[in-house]
């Protein structure tokens, strides 16, 4: 590592925060995180409920390397950290009419199941995915590796190189659209409809170029964290402990201290930590609200449509399923309905779309023997002073009475634990502004450039990473924000 003596305190130890203090940290900053949480990892952590393990957050993992980058820049292999292997079956999909789609992860075979079971071409299936893959390729670059908000990155042969090809790359037609114009039966519309919840947004509002989505799962395929996605957390977190970085958990920031228009510190109980550099990896309104004074406050854009949030249980079930797989979906009647009770922000849809993640599939330990780990959850609009206690009340009785049609089950029978998660607890543990799962929302063409720049503008030497921000929610994104926070802290250093 490479010598400098220029301090970092990071805020939040989250994916990004992690990622950031070992980035750093191998460029020979002197790196510390701080956490009001009494463990590292954000929104990815666990927790057991009588011999029931439930990951908290993220369940999915795509684009693995971005994990494995972090270890081989630091000299390590990631093996020795982690383990993961590639499913075989990404999710399996129910309908109603009991049909049931299983979404393999080779492209071949998921044309193949689509061609049995709906009699869909399988050349319309493999030649949607090659476009989305073109789709992909063509903005990944701009959009997942660099700032927005730095004119030399529009200066970059490769982002012209994008520019050419924008007739080509969905950005003016919405997800629906594009999808219902693809294909005429309304079951396959919906299974590519829901690629626009892996951010929080609304299929029917936004752009088409998020349809992009599926050549995380069928260009490189989907993932399985073998000890669960925690593990993720745990294994960056040894490895930023070796490097060097110094952690302090339940280590509340007050305020970031600024003084001339930069950073001087962070401010944790009645303790100045002198700082050259901050980064923030907690939600960008929290930051704005609570940690920098009034005069920074007034020029944040807090007007913007927020994303999606969640209900979420954890059910401890005393009872094989044999007919789930790792991942699942059973899909609402009426999914343009769902997402305007959504859009509208106050009810939650009598009849909602459900994931069932089940990680005792391929980790037996997670539960009991002949039990499974049940981790339900549904989409619901950010917390706007809804009566969630009635909200989930009858929510649970309409997921009981759907899972009980679709699995032809009683499902309620063999429920033996229970934990919930909703709108205010997600607020109350993460920081996230209204409960909001992915900050802002992504339902227009231009919500990419207004999603808030990894640097500050007004304050030299402040920074962010995280979901809440360029270039957005999920592991591989929160990934990429670090590594451009990373470039843009080495552009700003060599400056000086």
């Amino acid at each position: 590592m490479k010598k400098n003596k220029r301090k970092v305190s990071v805020i939040g130890s989250g994916i990004g925060g992690l990622a950031i203090a070992v980035r750093l940290a191998v460029n020979g900053f002197d790196v510390k995180v701080f956490d009001s949480n009494n463990q590292p990892g954000g929104k990815a952590v666990e927790f057991s409920v009588n011999g029931f393990r439930f990951d908290k957050g993220p369940s999915l993992l795509t684009m693995p390397e971005k994990i494995d980058e972090l270890f081989y820049i630091a000299g390590k292999n990631p093996a020795d950290y982690i383990s993961y292997s590639k499913m075989n079956e990404n999710c399996r999909y129910f309908f109603e009419d009991g049909n049931v789609i299983k979404g393999y992860a080779n492209p071949k075979q998921f044309a193949n199941e689509l061609h049995k079971k709906e009699n869909v071409p399988r050349n319309k299936t493999l030649r949607f995915l090659r476009r989305n893959e073109f789709i992909f390729n063509s903005t990944n670059y701009l959009f997942l590796e660099k700032s927005l908000h730095k004119l030399k990155t529009y200066l970059s042969f490769r982002v012209i190189l994008s520019a050419l090809k924008i007739p080509w790359l969905n950005l003016f037609s919405s997800m629906h659209t594009v999808n219902s114009n693809t294909f005429s039966n309304p079951k396959i519309v919906q299974i590519f409809n829901r690629y626009a919840t892996y951010n929080g947004s609304n299929p029917y509002q936004a752009p088409a170029v998020l349809n992009s989505i599926t050549a995380l799962e069928f260009k490189d395929g989907a993932f399985f964290a073998d000890k669960g996605m925690s593990s993720i957390a745990k294994a960056i977190y040894k490895l930023a402990k070796e490097i060097g970085v110094k952690f302090y958990f339940n280590s509340e920031v007050d305020k970031i201290k600024v003084g001339n228009g930069k950073v001087e510190g962070i401010i944790v109980g009645n303790k100045v930590i002198a700082s050259d550099i901050v980064v923030c990896n907690t939600d960008i309104h929290y930051v704005y609200n609570k940690l920098l004074s009034k005069e920074f406050n007034v020029r944040y854009r807090n007007n913007q449509e927020r994303s999606s949030s969640a209900i979420i249980f954890y059910w401890g079930v005393n009872k094989i399923f044999n007919q789930l797989q790792i991942h699942n979906i059973l899909f609402s009647k009426d999914y343009k309905s769902e997402f305007d009770f959504i859009k509208e922000g106050k009810k939650i849809y009598s009849d909602p779309t459900i994931y069932i993640n089940v990680t005792s599939k391929k980790i037996k330990s997670d539960a009991p023997k002949d039990s499974e780990n049940w981790f339900v959850m549904i989409n619901v609009p950010h917390d706007n002073s809804q009566d969630w206690d009635k909200i989930i009340k009858q929510t649970r009785i309409q997921i009981i009475n759907k899972i009980n049609r679709v699995l032809k089950t009683s499902v309620e029978d063999y429920i033996i634990c229970e934990s919930v998660v909703d709108p205010r607890s997600i607020e109350i543990e993460s920081h996230s502004f209204k409960g909001a799962l992915y900050g802002t929302s992504s339902n227009t063409k231009k919500s990419a450039f207004f999603r808030h720049p990894n640097f500050s503008k007004d304050i030299k030497g402040l920074y962010f990473c995280g979901g809440s921000v360029h270039p957005g929610g999920g592991i591989p994104l929160v990934l990429s924000s670090a590594k451009i926070v990373e470039e843009l802290i080495k552009s700003d250093c060599e400056r000086k």
